[in-house]
């Protein structure tokens, strides 16, 4: 299409996993809903691809079925390693999933337009409106709607024509990556907790290839390359590999997460997990619930209360991400994470209240009580180390 105008009850600004998500709930919900995106899909992304059993619950919800094998690989083994020390590995864990987003996010747009949406991927926007809302693309179009929904990503341009900027550069996070030949099918997921400050390293493998990466704050990692290739080297990797990077909300999330009609989802609202980096999981819970608050305020006629609607369902995620902020410290500080280690190491259970985390069948409350009750041990244990080592 060139010229002209369409009206829409939803504009959705990014096609990725949050607004796939809110895609298909708001035209579940009989909304005729936009899919807008600068690129044409299947498209690259830069991401670890891991989707944990909460993501998985989340796709049922929205999607509808299972994941299937052919995207989603299934692994069940992961170690931990901080500072060149082993810190335990696990079999059997909950069921993890590794996936490419390339082909992930090209399945997802298939569904969210299967279920009705408009496709106008592959557009890029001239001009954006938030207070109409209305978004002019650069072939002249201009769509319009009663709500928009920014889903794209932690350099939002919805987020920024809001606030005056996507994210605070002194609490974003920063990650690099590559995708390095594939080892063998039966490799662990492996999480090194210091491979780079307030951080850490991944190695994930695929069955086309090996996703091998460090994240963290950006502000104690200037030299972050540094990091990466230290990282690879420790892991024995010496393939020639293409390195990309890409910002992280790591704990930054927009704690009023819109305006009136206008609402953020997943990255765009800051909504990664900072202790794990989980995202996709988040991405799709935000972005089902921005569909659905947007058909919400929709049918009772007051478009601009979604914002208000939407913050009531976000507010137990928002929670959870505040007492991860909060117990961050406790594993990435530089003078706590020595006894973070030892608990760790030492202690089956914070590693099974780790995988359960991930799994969705425990919550940061439950699991900050048990750090916090775990911890003081640790600290007693390396005191009387101590004493008996003068």
């Amino acid at each position: 299409m060139s010229g002209g105008s369409q009206n829409f009850d939803v504009l959705i600004v990014g096609a990725g996993p949050a607004g796939c998500a809110a895609a298909m709930t708001a035209r579940r919900a009989g909304l005729s809903a936009a899919l807008i995106d600068k690129a044409a899909f299947p498209r690259d992304k830069l991401c670890g691809g891991l989707v944990t059993g909460r993501a998985r619950t989340q796709y049922r919800q929205i999607f509808g079925g299972d994941l299937s094998p052919d995207l989603f690989q299934p692994h069940d083994r992961i170690a931990f390693h901080a500072g060149g020390t082993r810190l335990g590995a696990v079999q059997n864990t909950p069921r993890l999933y590794l996936t490419m987003r390339r082909d992930m996010d090209a399945h997802l747009l298939d569904l969210a337009l299967g279920s009705g949406a408009s496709n106008f991927t592959g557009q890029r926007i001239a001009h954006l409106d938030v207070d109409s809302p209305r978004v002019t693309l650069a072939n002249g179009a201009v769509l319009t709607g009663q709500i928009l929904i920014g889903a794209d990503g932690v350099t939002s341009i919805v987020a920024r024509a809001l606030f005056g900027r996507a994210f605070d550069p002194e609490r974003i996070g920063f990650a690099l990556e590559v995708e390095a030949p594939s080892g063998p099918a039966t490799e662990t997921i492996r999480i090194d907790f210091d491979a780079a400050k307030w951080g850490y390293g991944w190695r994930f493998p695929k069955l086309r290839s090996t996703t091998i990466g460090v994240g963290g704050l950006q502000a104690p990692n200037p030299d972050m390359k540094g990091r990466l290739a230290q990282y690879r080297t420790d892991l024995g990797d010496g393939a020639e590999c293409a390195v990309k990077g890409h910002f992280l909300p790591f704990g930054d999330f927009k704690r009023v997460p819109g305006r009136g009609a206008v609402l953020l989802a997943g990255d765009a609202a800051g909504l990664v997990d900072p202790i794990t980096g989980e995202g996709i999981a988040l991405a799709w819970q935000s972005g089902a619930a921005a569909g659905d608050a947007a058909a919400r305020a929709i049918a009772a006629g007051k478009p601009q209360g979604a914002l208000r609607l939407y913050r009531r369902a976000l507010g137990p995620l928002h929670r959870g991400l505040r007492m991860a902020v909060w117990l961050r410290p406790l594993i990435f500080a530089p003078r706590l994470n020595p006894l973070f280690r030892r608990a760790f190491g030492r202690s089956s259970v914070v590693k099974g209240a780790y995988l359960r985390l991930l799994a969705g069948e425990v919550e940061y409350p439950g699991l900050c009580l048990l750090v916090l009750r775990r911890l003081p041990r640790a600290a007693l244990r390396d005191l009387r180390r101590r004493h008996a080592e003068r």
